[in-house]
């Protein structure tokens, strides 16, 4: 069976980056022709190593060009590089013949389903509807913007209507999809299962993701200013880049807990980092399914969240595992992460709990999913 993904380019560490590429070898490995085509990739090395069985074909189109100018400068360029786009992408397709093609809700979504290559198409989708293309962001601005955001979401849902599938992370943004296409949830499988698990013991706290506001880590800031009045020798570690880690200093600094809140870059061990550490905690305002959980979930470290939209709730069951709290209630999240560090009995028996309970994550039990699904579709195709 030919497989074809369509993403923008593997250069991320983290999110869709590490899952398309860990299912793409997954399913090389098991047999399947497997190829990802990129748009922007341009000559960088992807950011995860790729199996040599995955084909990978970049049509080398630098969308980066539209960005910093006027809105109508901006939408000339946007126009005339989705033109070579479409182009491109539409010579590969027709010569490649997939069975299926799986696309992420990019660009390649605005012309994808006119594309007669015989293949089955599915959409899978690594972020809720409503933060989907950032669309939301752009409605946040108002005037012009919010109306051309508006017009592409219509347009994103006639699209995906056309698609054959569409595969989502949680329930719930399959129920915000139901009634546009036939709707799936098949939830990420777990980067990684290491033998060995944390302690629990070490006064260390994690957090991992993007600087930016996605994250929510001004709640983060509020709540661990709190916990560290209270519990002094305990550290909070992230690890992170991204565009507002000036802003976030600042206020670390100012809520004067820089010697327990430290910011740290990414890194390559980040198994080993989990290991080190007691508690995991999320402070985000969205997500579309945290593999974050997962990754500290696997080390046996018991998990901190806000409930919010969406997946958190599918993960975590509260008490069990670890402990879901009241969306953006700074309080309640700082009470709940001292509960753990006040008892730590607790933190192991969560800990414990949350590695077992993470195992339905494993890549081969997610595969299975999509296997069925490719199977299913591509028997409707061909009668």
């Amino acid at each position: 069976m030919k497989i074809t993904y369509i993403y923008t380019a593997l250069v991320t560490r983290g999110g869709a980056d590490r899952v398309i590429t860990n299912k793409a070898n997954w399913l090389a490995e098991h047999g399947y022709d497997v190829m990802i085509v990129t748009d922007t990739q341009l000559g960088r090395e992807p950011i995860y190593p790729l199996s040599p069985k995955v084909v990978l074909h970049d049509l080398a189109i630098d969308f980066s060009l539209e960005y910093g100018h006027s809105l109508p400068v901006r939408a000339w360029w946007y126009f005339k590089l989705m033109r070579q786009y479409r182009k491109k992408l539409t010579e590969v397709l027709m010569k490649r013949q997939s069975d299926v093609v799986i696309t992420t809700l990019g660009r390649d979504l605005d012309f994808l389903t006119k594309i007669k290559d015989g293949s089955v198409k599915i959409g899978e989708s690594h972020i809720a509807r409503q933060f989907s293309r950032n669309f939301h962001l752009m409605e946040q601005k108002g005037g012009l913007h919010k109306m051309i955001a508006q017009r592409w979401r219509k347009k994103q849902e006639k699209d995906v209507s056309k698609l054959d599938a569409l595969v989502l992370l949680t329930r719930e943004d399959a129920n915000s999809w139901k009634g546009v296409t036939n709707t799936f949830v098949i939830p990420n499988p777990t980067p990684f299962y290491p033998e060995e698990s944390s302690t629990c013991e070490s006064h260390k706290a994690i957090c991992v993701g993007r600087l930016n506001e996605q994250k929510g880590y001004v709640y983060l800031i509020d709540a661990w200013t709190i916990v560290s009045k209270r519990h002094p020798d305990w550290i909070l570690n992230a690890y992170g880049s991204g565009e507002i880690k000036e802003q976030l200093q600042m206020r670390i600094d100012e809520k004067g807990v820089s010697n327990s809140l430290i910011l740290n870059e990414p890194t390559s061990d980040i198994i080993g980092k989990y290991l080190e550490s007691s508690i995991y905690i999320m402070s985000s305002r969205f997500e579309g399914f945290p593999m974050v959980l997962l990754e500290a979930m696997s080390c046996g470290l018991p998990c901190v969240s806000f409930d919010c939209p969406n997946g958190a709730k599918d993960i975590i069951e509260d008490g069990r595992n670890g402990f879901l709290v009241e969306y953006l209630n700074v309080n309640a999240l700082a009470e709940s992460i001292c509960k753990l560090i006040e008892d730590e009995s607790l933190r192991k028996k969560l800990g414990q709990t949350a590695k077992e309970d993470v195992m339905m994550y494993l890549p081969d039990s997610i595969m299975k999913l999509w296997i069925d699904l490719f199977n299913l579709h591509c028997r409707k195709n061909e009668n």
